[in-house]
């Protein structure tokens, strides 16, 4: 018995990204757990099929407000030089509500392909008259290739920060008139 997919589009139009019920965040493993952070000003949008994003490197956001300055400086994003993160979509596969997308991210001026995996939630009514979709996205960078690549080692020898960096992104879009 053979499998039929179905391939479907993503909604046609202009969604803006609800800034307020939306996260961009990351984590990478760190000595024996994993470390977490987001950032607070970024923007996404999906236009006819195409998602683009991107997140202002000063407001990056963890638990320690020294980290967060050592994150801005050139051991890690160079916030000065490279004020923004961007990533912008080339193609978007759709099975059902698992999505495939690869596209490209620019981190400190840099830019190398990405290959993304997530799930939409199709669009629905929400209470205030307009239209709503969801995007739930993951993907791994390798942060060297981006030029971060600060570490501390370990009394072992092996590095505390490990390379891969998960990329995590839940988006609510409202679809713009």
């Amino acid at each position: 018995m053979s499998t039929i997919t179905e391939t479907q589009t993503l909604p046609q139009g202009t969604w803006a990204v609800d800034k307020v019920h939306s996260d961009i965040g990351f984590a990478v493993d760190y000595m024996i757990g994993t470390f977490k952070g987001g950032f607070a000003d970024f923007d996404a949008e999906l236009n006819d099929g195409v998602l683009r994003g991107s997140a202002k490197v000063a407001s990056v956001q963890v638990k320690d407000p020294n980290l967060e300055a050592h994150l801005q400086t050139p051991d890690f994003f160079d916030a000065e030089r490279y004020p923004e993160i961007s990533f912008e979509s080339k193609s978007v596969a759709r099975d059902g509500g698992k999505l495939a997308i690869d596209g490209q991210i620019t981190i400190k001026g840099h830019t190398e392909p990405v290959a993304i995996n997530g799930t939409i939630s199709d669009p629905i009514s929400d209470p205030y008259g307009g239209e709503r979709l969801g995007l739930k996205l993951e993907a791994k960078v390798d942060r060297t290739l981006f030029g971060v690549s600060w570490n501390n080692p370990l009394p072992s020898g092996k590095p505390a920060l490990a390379n891969t960096v998960t990329l995590l992104v839940d988006l609510q879009l409202s679809k713009q008139a």
